[in-house]
């Protein structure tokens, strides 16, 4: 047998030693082939999340530029809108996916910065707008009250009668322009300028009326039972604040149609209602309406529009000032319809009719025929109880002179009520005034007239010769 040779033994050891080698090698090998597949595949992913997050970053980025500039171009001008205008609405976040995030509480802290520092800057200048016209209407004011006083001694110095008439429309243009001034001053916080006496509620009504143009188409109906009259620091507020609804009511509708005011008498105060059959108010501006009127908040020259509409305005700071009420509401008519209710205490008073008699010109009551009535809207003892206007006329000495019983019982929270016995001659006087008056001559109307302009003309001059009071005084 032969033998392998020892050389090719070796070589065959050496050859299964290096196939050993090589096949532990090649594992090694694919070991980390595939490690490194793998740590590639991470690095890749990595990689991949790395692009992804870098463009949700980017996209983010743009997002909240596009918020930055929709809120600059687009969310505070509806801003400054919104608070001159609250019905406008500010826009929201473009993108919603901000919503509750820091950016959306950035962005809205901006917003309400620039609201407070929009809202003091608006309060400062409307501040100071209304210290000018303040100042500026106060002045003008006084002087339109001295054209009126020199207009009133010409009408007085000049009889003729084209003269009259000429004196007596520039002195009713004056009276427009009083008012109109009357009313700014007042919006802007001013004092009304005038102080007048105790004054009846129908004269105070017709003189309200007489600031007029189309007073003509006013109807005045007096349901009052006493002659109850307004103290005398409230007569010239009321009367602004009636006058501001007359005009209302004339303005808004047509120039054919009357508008109504009923003066009525209740157990705590009185009320003055006018009613128009214009063309009326929409709901929301009826809460407008009620909103100025309550004068419960503080006002803007630029809340009243272009032109300014300072009618409202004016008697909601009046209200607020001097304690009487109004509201607005739908008249049965179609139209509108204004109360103004003053409380009897401490705004009304019931004055003497034999030591200060009525205007010819006020309505006539229509005082109730009941023998027993009561009507007092006013606190025991704050003026004394009218006598009956037919107590003058001479009675016979079996009669006994009106007499008046002690206030009745009252309930608690109602004011007190006067009972008063009625003269015998009530009915007669009654009956008279029910008469058809007589036709007058020119010469006795033209007497009447001058009765009644040195009438008003020494009023005015004791309404101007008492001295003025200041508008803490009069709140």
């Amino acid at each position: 047998m032969t033998s392998i040779p020892e050389a090719l033994l070796w070589c065959l050891s050496a050859g299964t030693a290096a196939a050993v080698v090589l096949a532990a090698l090649s594992i090694r090998a694919g070991r980390q082939r595939a490690d490194l597949r793998k740590r590639l595949s991470t690095a890749e992913e990595q990689n991949s999340a790395t692009l992804h997050s870098n463009t949700e970053l980017t996209a983010r980025l743009r997002a909240t530029e596009a918020e930055i500039r929709h809120l600059a171009g687009t969310r505070l001008p509806e801003l400054t809108l919104a608070l001159a205008h609250p019905h406008v609405p500010v826009p929201g976040l473009l993108d919603a996916r901000f919503t509750g995030s820091e950016t959306d509480q950035a962005l809205n802290a901006v917003l309400e910065q620039v609201s407070d520092a929009i809202t003091k800057e608006r309060a400062r200048v409307d501040a100071a707008a209304q210290s000018t016209l303040r100042g500026a209407t106060t002045t003008i004011q006084a002087l339109l009250y001295q054209l009126q006083t020199a207009l009133q001694e010409m009408q007085h110095r000049y009889d003729d009668p084209n003269v009259a008439q000429d004196l007596l429309n520039a002195d009713f243009l004056n009276e427009q322009a009083l008012r109109r001034i009357q009313a700014t001053g007042v919006v802007c916080g001013a004092w009304p300028g005038l102080t007048r006496e105790d004054s009846y509620l129908a004269e105070l009504v017709v003189g309200a009326t007489s600031r007029l143009r189309g007073y003509e188409r006013v109807n005045i109906s007096n349901q009052l039972r006493d002659p109850i009259a307004v103290v005398a620091r409230a007569v010239e507020p009321i009367a602004i604040t009636v006058t501001e609804l007359l005009a209302n009511a004339l303005h808004h509708s047509h120039r054919e149609l009357p508008v109504t005011i009923t003066l009525q008498q209740g157990n705590r105060g009185a009320s003055v209602i006018v009613d128009d059959y214009g063309v009326g108010m929409h709901d929301d501006e009826i809460k407008a309406a009620m909103e100025l009127l309550s004068g419960d908040e503080d006002l803007l020259l630029t809340q009243l529009g272009d032109p300014p509409r300072s009618g409202f305005a004016a008697a909601g700071q009046l209200v607020r000032q001097y304690g009487f009420g109004v509201h607005v509401e739908p008249s049965p008519y179609g139209g509108v319809r204004a109360v103004v209710y003053i409380p009897g205490d401490p705004l009304l008073t019931v004055l003497d009719e034999s030591a200060q008699p009525m205007s010819v010109m006020a309505p006539l009551p229509h005082r109730s025929a009941v023998p027993d009535r009561s009507a007092s809207v006013l606190p025991t003892g704050s003026a004394t109880p009218p006598p009956a206007a037919a107590a003058q006329q001479p009675a016979p000495a079996a009669q006994p002179a009106p007499s008046y019983e002690a206030p009745a019982q009252q309930a608690e929270g109602e004011l007190p009520r006067r009972r008063r016995r009625k003269p015998v001659s009530e009915p007669d006087e009654s009956a008279a005034r029910t008469e058809s008056a007589p036709e007058r001559s020119p010469e006795e109307t033209g007497t009447r007239w001058a009765a009644l302009q040195r009438g008003t003309e020494s009023g005015r001059a004791a309404a101007h010769s008492e001295p003025p009071r200041s508008p803490e005084g009069n709140a």
